[in-house]
């Protein structure tokens, strides 16, 4: 069984990916079983993925499918044996709550991440002081060891597209960005790095103006994660007031990845967010202004 003893974020991709292949090739999971020479209830269960797949099923699944492309089969008996793999964040409490370590390991695992934020600056692109200043503003009160915690969870997880290298793409709605924060330092300097990290190859930062209503509030916000070589996203998910949504169905991929270019396409464009961004830094009142 996944590790935790409920289906990983990667055991269910896993699973998903083997079903449609088996559907594709019109074979039913009895078909399956007999070729690993094991259980109709062992297929169902890896489809489902409350079980982990070994590298050599997967290999076997794939060959009855007729699966020949050697990165497919590369990618999913990799998947296969990082199914119960133990994540750096499993060492934070924070982080190791089931649907945080999901989101997590989606973005670990991710080779493009995109996504459209109208209330907040996204996750990935959080300065420390930014991630401390929405923990204050929240209702629940969180102790000093909180959030030094998820200060230190934020710049692992940044980690994704300034180590990792990563493609990034995100589109802000204007008034996440410019309206007041209750600090002028925590603001300047949250822009700043969203300037600094929208200059890196791998990145495209482009704010939605605030005059887009009709485009800002087609949806609200969401994260699209991609896993291979195609661009096309493979997952889907975004948060609720106490649970976070994964979505993996082919219908809900098309559907928000049309809402995603049709928001890129209504915002301003990766250069003219730059111009942009420069000018909001200096509409902020500087340091030592406001310590006047």
């Amino acid at each position: 069984m996944p590790a935790g003893g409920r289906p990983t974020v990667r055991s269910r991709r896993l699973g998903a990916a083997l079903r449609k292949y088996r559907e594709a090739a019109k074979l039913d999971q009895q078909h399956a079983a007999d070729h690993i020479v094991g259980s109709k209830t062992k297929v169902s269960r890896i489809e489902a993925g409350q079980v982990s797949a070994r590298p050599g099923d997967v290999r076997l699944m794939l060959e009855l499918y007729g699966v020949k492309d050697r990165m497919v089969q590369e990618q999913l008996e990799q998947l296969a044996r990082d199914s119960n793999k133990r994540g750096w964040w499993m060492d934070y409490p924070w982080a190791a709550k089931p649907e945080y370590a999901d989101i997590i390991t989606l973005e670990a695992d991710a080779t493009y991440i995109r996504t459209w934020q109208p209330l907040f600056i996204p996750g990935l692109l959080q300065t420390d002081d930014y991630v401390r200043t929405l923990m204050g503003a929240s209702l629940t009160v969180y102790s000093a060891d909180a959030m030094d915690e998820m200060t230190t969870i934020r710049q692992q997880r940044r980690r994704v597209i300034e180590e990792n290298g990563a493609r990034f793409a995100a589109v802000i709605w204007e008034p996440a960005l410019t309206s007041p924060m209750p600090s002028h330092k925590v603001h300047r300097e949250q822009l700043l790095h969203l300037l600094n990290v929208a200059q890196r190859q791998n990145v495209s930062i482009q704010v939605l103006p605030a005059a887009e209503w009709q485009a800002a509030h087609m949806t609200s916000h969401f994260v699209q994660f991609t896993f291979g070589p195609e661009p096309a996203p493979e997952a889907v998910a975004f948060d609720t007031t106490t649970s976070t949504v994964f979505l993996e169905e082919p219908e809900d991929m098309a559907k928000h990845a049309q809402i995603f270019e049709a928001l890129r396409s209504a915002a301003l464009t990766p250069d003219q967010t730059l111009t942009f961004l420069r000018r909001a830094l200096r509409d902020i009142p500087d340091t030592e202004r406001e310590e006047e």
